[in-house]
């Protein structure tokens, strides 16, 4: 279960702090919209750990206990030495009295922004995908062309569908969408890389189309490709085999954890994992 939907949750039960990151400047170890919620005894979510996240924490609770506490609050935290932390930089806090009245709606705030991600294919791959990709900053939309493919309870940023054809979803894409092609056969796959480089060649707007495969079928797959008419410069877009290189397990859990390292360093400003500033 995403970290959103354990809020939403326990928000039927009892109330919580929301704390937001809602404005940062120079280094900081947590980006704009990140969250925590805070309960008398428990936390969900990070807003980037150390003294910060503790005074944010013991705020919090004491705005709780507090009936006359004025919401929303807001704070603003240097990142220096009164914090014992060296970022350097200052980050904006805005901490808020949520109830399960504001389910919906937090349903929408929280569930907003991330990187659009296509993935077709609902195999043993694919379902390890979206189990890794749900607390990722992804808004994935989850295509297949068979039924009964998809759990009955999909994580707040998932939205499963049926398309037959199957390639007929690249064409309504997000635009900007990642894509991810693991269909459960080579000719669906075909089907939806030809789709994929068609709309690429008119529209230019899929900046990462991977192909789960191997040398050997991308070899096929790209003299069936030109054959259709893509040229060798049209199928350098295609990645294939995915995911990021050293990891040779071939578990589904383990390729969806090389699969989704590669995604996080396509997103924009986003390089080599990196630690607390």
């Amino acid at each position: 279960m995403s970290a959103l939907s354990q809020l939403l949750q326990r928000l039927n039960d009892e109330p919580a702090c929301l704390v937001r990151v809602v404005r940062t400047q120079g280094s900081v170890p947590r980006e704009v919209g990140a969250w925590m919620a805070v309960w008398p005894e428990s936390v969900l979510g990070t807003i980037g750990g150390g003294h910060l996240e503790l005074v944010a924490t013991l705020a919090a609770r004491e705005g709780l206990r507090d009936p006359a506490t004025p919401w929303p609050q807001q704070q603003r935290h240097a990142l220096g030495p009164s914090l014992g932390q060296c970022c350097g930089g200052v980050v904006h806090l805005s901490l808020e009295r949520v109830t399960a009245a504001d389910r919906e709606r937090l349903r929408t705030e929280l569930a907003q922004g991330g990187q659009p991600l296509a993935l077709f294919g609902g195999g043993h791959v694919g379902h390890a995908l979206v189990r890794v990709l749900a607390p990722l900053p992804f808004r994935l939309r989850w295509i297949d062309s068979r039924d009964g493919i998809f759990p009955p309870e999909l994580p707040e940023n998932v939205e499963a569908e049926h398309s037959d054809p199957v390639q007929g979803a690249v064409a309504d894409l997000v635009p900007g969408s990642q894509v991810l092609v693991m269909s459960f056969s080579h000719a669906e796959d075909l089907d939806i890389v030809a789709a994929c480089l068609r709309r690429q060649r008119e529209r230019g707007d899929l900046p990462f189309v991977g192909l789960i495969g191997s040398q050997t079928k991308w070899a096929t797959f790209q003299r069936r490709l030109q054959e259709r008419g893509f040229t060798a410069e049209e199928l350098d877009h295609i990645t294939c085999p995915i995911g990021v290189p050293g990891i040779s397990g071939k578990q589904p859990e383990v390729i969806a954890v090389a699969v989704a390292a590669q995604l996080l360093q396509k997103l924009p400003g986003t390089g080599a994992a990196s630690g607390k500033p």
